[in-house]
């Protein structure tokens, strides 16, 4: 069997709706920052303000409704949240039509947007692992991968056109409609949904695995809400990958503002010219996706975990050396394209052992858990890098992520668990 074996219907309706709403988000790259300067005249504190608090308070938001999520049926969790997100961001080319756009708007939809992400990521998570059988997760993942890397390249320059023909807001729209086809297509996968329940029900088992519990699966309590947390924190296996992904995520992200600066100011390189220099190296997203199976069918899971986590911590440390022109430009797009193949391979690889190593009845809390703690980690660190390239400047800014992060393979795992079916009664 090759990797390119058809996963049935119901896979290709789910991986199209991911498809759809990606592009619509990498089209809309930037939108906020660009409408906060363009339209609505922010300074930079403002800026950066709207993009920490919408990202920060947004993943706070989402902390109970993981815990809620878990015992629902997910698709139509999923199909809430991309209507949840379509409105949320039609509001903004309303309120513009009606001349009472402001920033507090802007800052609850990037609210919104934020924790409908993260539940709709941990919902279609789970229905990923009852949909796909085991052995055709990481091909699945892997497809996934692909998709991201190429709506990725393709996205932020043709939403950097569309906005220059039409205007900032022609590519909120295009993101809304973008929710709404996903929404569209989720309800196209059609069939019945086995609903999954939580450790906070009993451990009785009905045939086929399912748990009951008396009463309504609709209950939240307090102690449900840590249980993602716990989990990660406590398993062997996923919590070194959570800690080094956490810290090589944020590492990575911290310095990009930073290096914005450094590109468009000091090194005098054209918008064009740093769209160019990081839409290229998604090239690399798409070869590493393709290679992660065949990598871990030749030298398992564990090795490609290790070897790739490690080799995609070992180029950001180059960037720290860019120069103007046009090697400036090649040595940013080399270091690019060789940590996004390295993340290609990775991700995919990461995801499968995820899912394989967490019981259906905490997959939700889990993934949301990991999402939140990712997405406040890269918040607090692009600020707190911020602050240090004021200081120091922003080669050394630059530099001391890149040296941080050649530390980070040591927290990768050295062993990986069987994978876990089912939760212990």
């Amino acid at each position: 069997m090759t990797g390119e074996r058809s996963l049935g219907r119901k896979f290709g309706w789910l991986w199209a709706a991911y498809g759809v709403s990606a592009f619509g988000t990498r089209l809309a790259f930037d939108a906020f920052p660009i409408i906060a300067i363009v339209v609505l005249h922010a300074g930079a504190t403002e800026v950066a303000l709207l993009a920490a608090s919408g990202l920060a308070v947004g993943a706070a938001v989402a902390v109970p409704l993981g815990a809620w999520v878990e015992p629902r049926r997910k698709r139509p969790v999923m199909v809430a949240a991309d209507l949840l997100r379509c409105a949320a961001l039609l509001s903004i080319p309303a309120a513009f039509a009606l001349d009472a756009l402001g920033l507090g708007q802007l800052l609850v939809v990037s609210v919104v947007v934020a924790a409908a992400d993260i539940t709709f990521t941990a919902a279609s998570g789970a229905y990923l692992k009852s949909l796909v059988p085991p052995e055709d997760l990481l091909v699945a993942n892997g497809r996934f991968e692909a998709t991201t890397w190429t709506t990725t390249a393709l996205g932020p320059p043709l939403g950097g056109a569309a906005i220059g023909a039409f205007g900032p807001m022609a590519t909120v729209l295009a993101d809304a409609a973008s929710y709404l086809l996903s929404a569209l297509g989720i309800r196209a996968i059609g069939g019945k949904e086995r609903q999954q329940t939580g450790r906070q029900q009993t451990g009785k088992q009905q045939p086929g695995g399912q748990q009951t519990r008396p009463g309504s699966p609709s209950g939240l309590r307090l102690s449900d809400l840590p249980a993602g947390w716990r989990h990660l924190l406590t398993h062997p296996t996923l919590r070194p990958l959570f800690l080094n992904t956490v810290l090589v995520n944020a590492l990575i992200m911290a310095p990009s503002p930073v290096l914005a600066v450094l590109m468009l100011g000091q090194l005098g390189f054209a918008p064009w010219q740093y769209g160019l220099a990081f839409a290229v190296p998604c090239l690399g997203g798409l070869l590493g996706s393709r290679l992660s199976r065949r990598l871990v069918t030749r030298y398992g899971r564990r090795r490609v975990l290790l070897t790739a986590g490690t080799l995609r911590a070992c180029w950001p440390v180059g960037l720290a050396f860019v120069g103007p022109g046009t090697s400036g430009l090649l040595l940013i797009m080399a270091v690019e394209f060789g940590l996004i193949t390295c993340v290609g391979v990775f991700n995919p690889v990461l995801a499968t052992t995820r899912l394989d190593q967490t019981p259906p009845d905490r997959i939700t809390r889990t993934l949301s858990a990991w999402q939140i703690t990712g997405r406040t980690t890269t918040a607090a660190m692009t600020a707190l890098w911020g602050l240090l390239a004021a200081l120091t400047g922003p080669r050394t800014a630059i530099a001391l992520a890149g040296v941080l992060l050649l530390a980070t393979p040591l927290l990768l795992p050295r062993r990986e668990r069987a994978p876990q079916r089912s939760a212990a009664g």
